[in-house]
Formats: C-alpha cells, sequence, structure tokens
C-alpha cells in the first residue's frame, strides 16, 4: 500500500545518536547522464539517484534510442547502478514527421538539460510535463538556443516545446543566470559536442554554484567512459542536519559520507548552523535554503533569509509556500520583496500543504520531530528527490531516527512496508 494522504510525525522525545545515509545527487546524477550519453564509451555511474526526477530523464535518454542497463543498488534502495553506452554526440532517434514525445514531469533538470541534447539530433521532438513544469521559465534557454541557430516551436517560451535538432552548429551564444542557472549548465553539457561558444553573461562563481558544479562536472567525466562516482545529495542530508539542530542534548545525529568535493552548495549547511542572523539563496545555500528557513523560528535571534527570487520559479512558488505554511504554525515571518524575516515563535501543530513539492514535505517532516500535532499532506511527493526519505526517518537506530508515523486521520502506525514512497520501476 502507498503512504496515506496525510501522516503525523510524532516527536521524538529521547536523545538520538544516529548515523545516516542518503541517497545520491539528484544534480550530479541528471548531468552526468547527459554527460554519460555524449561520450564514446560506456560509462558506469555508481550511488546514482533513483527517484521521479532521474527516472524521466533516463526513460527520455532510452526513448531517444540510448542504451542504458539501470541495476539495483545493494548499499542503498533509492541509488542504482546505471551503465551508459555514449554514442560520441550522435542521437540515435532521428524522428521525421510527427515529433517524439518526451515526457519530463516537473523535472527542471531534464527539461532544460534534454532541450541542450536535443538539437544535436536529426528530427523534431515534443517536450512536455506536469502543468507546474509548464508555467516555469525557458525563455532564456531558448532564446540561446535561437541564437545558435535551432528552430524552438513555443509561442510562450515554456513548455510543452517542439524542438527541431540539426546538429552540432560550431556558433556562439549569450544566456543568463538571473531566473535559473540550469540554463547554463544545459548549455554547457551539450557545447564541446555542439561545438558552441556559450558566453555567460554576468557570472560570479560565488552566486552562480550550480554552473560551478556543472564546470567541474565537465572535467573531470571521463569523456571516453569509465566508472563515476555519484556523491550523496547535500539538500538531502540537510534534514538530517537540521533535525540534529532541533533535538536538544544529548542527539548527535550525522549524515555519512558526506560530500567534501565543494560541488554541491548545501554542503556548506552545518557550517551554518546554529543559523546566523542572515543567509543567502544565492551565495551561501541552495536549496538547504528551505531547511534553513524552517529552522528560523527557533533560533534565539531573529534571522533574515534573502535572494529568494528563484525560489518562486521552482517546484511551487516557495517564499509564499514557506510563509503560509509556517505561519500556520504560529511563526512570526515576514515576506519583504525576495526575502523572508522570521522573529523567534513558539510553534505549535498544524496541517501542512505540501503543493507536491517534495522539499516542502521533507522540510515540515523535519520541524514535526520536535513540534507536536504536525501533519504532512501528499507525503508522496518525496518520490522526486528522496523516495526512502520517511524510511529513513523510521528506520531503527544508529541507522534512522527511529521517528513514529502515523496515519494522520486514523491515528494509527502507518506500516514501515508502506514508508517507502516509491513505486518506481528498477
Amino acid at each position: 500500500m502507498p503512504l496515506p494522504d496525510l501522516i503525523e510525525i510524532v516527536p521524538l522525545t529521547l536523545p538520538v545518536v544516529a548515523r545516516i545515509r542518503v541517497p545520491g545527487s539528484k544534480s550530479i546524477t541528471n548531468r552526468a547522464l547527459i554527460l554519460a550519453v555524449l561520450s564514446s564509451g560506456t560509462t558506469t555511474l555508481t550511488g546514482a539517484l533513483w527517484s521521479e526526477d532521474t527516472q524521466v530523464m533516463v526513460h527520455c535518454l532510452q526513448k531517444l534510442g540510448f542504451c542504458i542497463q539501470v541495476e539495483l543498488d545493494p548499499e542503498e534502495v533509492s541509488n542504482r547502478t546505471i551503465r551508459v553506452q555514449g554514442l560520441g554526440g550522435i542521437i540515435p532517434c532521428a524522428q521525421q514527421g510527427e515529433p517524439l514525445d518526451l515526457f519530463v514531469g516537473n523535472a527542471g533538470t531534464a527539461a532544460r538539460f534534454l532541450a541542450a541534447l536535443l538539437c544535436l539530433g536529426h528530427g523534431s521532438y515534443r517536450l512536455h510535463g506536469v502543468p507546474r513544469m509548464h508555467e516555469r521559465p525557458q525563455a532564456e534557454l531558448f532564446s540561446a538556443l535561437r541564437q545558435l541557430g535551432y528552430i524552438i516551436d513555443s509561442p510562450n517560451n515554456k513548455l510543452p516545446t517542439v524542438i527541431h535538432g540539426s546538429g552540432p552548429r560550431a556558433t556562439a551564444c549569450q544566456v543568463s543566470t538571473t531566473e535559473s542557472s540550469q540554463f547554463v549548465s544545459a548549455l554547457l553539457l551539450s557545447a564541446r559536442v555542439g561545438g558552441w561558444n556559450v558566453e555567460v553573461l554576468g557570472f560570479n562563481p560565488e552566486e552562480s554554484p550550480y554552473v560551478t558544479m556543472t564546470q567541474a562536472l565537465i572535467r573531470t567525466f571521463p569523456p571516453e567512459g569509465g566508472v563515476f562516482q555519484i556523491e550523496p545529495d547535500a539538500s538531502s542530508g540537510s534534514y538530517f542536519w537540521g533535525a540534529n539542530q532541533l533535538l536538544s542534548d544529548p542527539s548527535d545525529i550525522r549524515v555519512e559520507h558526506w560530500p567534501t568535493s565543494g560541488w554541491q552548495i548545501d554542503a556548506d549547511l552545518p557550517e551554518y548552523l546554529p543559523l546566523p542572523q542572515s543567509l543567502s539563496r544565492v551565495t551561501q545555500l541552495g536549496d538547504a535554503m528551505m531547511t534553513a528557513i524552517v529552522l528560523g523560528p527557533l533560533a534565539n535571534h531573529p534571522t533574515k533569509f534573502t535572494h529568494l527570487g528563484r525560489m518562486r520559479l521552482q517546484e511551487c512558488e516557495r517564499v509564499q509556500a514557506l510563509r503560509k505554511e509556517l505561519s500556520k504554525c504560529g511563526a512570526q515571518i515576514h515576506e519583504i520583496e525576495d526575502s523572508l524575516e522570521i522573529q523567534p515563535s513558539s510553534l505549535h501543530g498544524a496541517t501542512i500543504e505540501t503543493y507536491h513539492d517534495h522539499r516542502m514535505a521533507m522540510c515540515f517532516s523535519m520541524l514535526g520531530l520536535r513540534i507536536p500535532s504536525l501533519k504532512i499532506m501528499n507525503p508522496s511527493c518525496v518520490n522526486k528527490t528522496f523516495p526512502n526519505f520517511f524510511s529513513t526517518l523510521a528506520a531503527p537506530l544508529p541507522y534512522g531516527l527511529g521517528a513514529r508515523i502515523i496515519n494522520g486521520v486514523t491515528g494509527e502506525p502507518v506500516p514501515s512496508t508502506d514508508l517507502s514512497a516509491n513505486e518506481l520501476k528498477n
């Protein structure tokens, strides 16, 4: 049986000493899949995340004709070993006439990275996703691809779109990171094979950590095939570092194999706990900013979270969603332009709308480890990046937190067999 539509996290009352493992990085996995199909040999990706976002990427690449084998990972239920046969830049499916249909769900990385890759093919391809994906910005990327000479059919510069691939073109384009750094990453991942010269307008490495990640991956990825290890996802690990902050001493919760490559900006989260008086979504944290914001009301000082504009354009309008749901819990929180200012607050339970956003579900589940009567709607949305999140919360010490998770309607315990939200295919 799947997870109930409403669950409640029962607060932990005893000290917890735990050593947690989290799945592989979504950002690295989807970048590595693009680089692997563009390589000229067989690449084995180990520790690769297997979630909705990476699964739609694999399925789209298979539909394009690439040979990709997926095997279980004995170390981590939400990881896979993925073997990819690269074709040196050839896109095997040359669809003529009716465009080849490719569904990307709400995976921004899949939508943007594939859009650039498809230009290297010879045929027409239709990219589309869920309604929210059709609202998310694409204009900067489409403009850059048109500058390179490709035909992109999209009257409103969003999905759905039809991309007419015409192979490599030794030409140049300009692109900005203003709305999303994924536009730049998409172009850079395919630039070597495409012969593209990509000029990033106003590029500042400190303000574009995901672009820096992409550049580092391109430098280190084996272009002729080989083995590439995907490191654990720092954003997924942030909820457990946050839990350690929420729970009183002598609790000691750590995430094993914490990334040290410097590729993931969210690996810096432990340095910001306890919270400082201000944090920037651009220069200090990425998706883990949501974790920090949910911790904000429990800090012993006012905290200002700045440069949140890009969060409005993601899986949901995250700035408004966080303000609304934290306010339900009693938080004193104010939205001022693209910042949130949070005062120390006395919190209470509430029913949390997740807006089909995996990170909303995980952030507030973390808060439920301390705040009684906190209920989470649509918890299975964690499938997007961390399908075994709830089973990790509930697993016995020291490999989980030993948390109790109950049906938010009936009050009955949720069986352990239901706590992995994933119904994903191998």
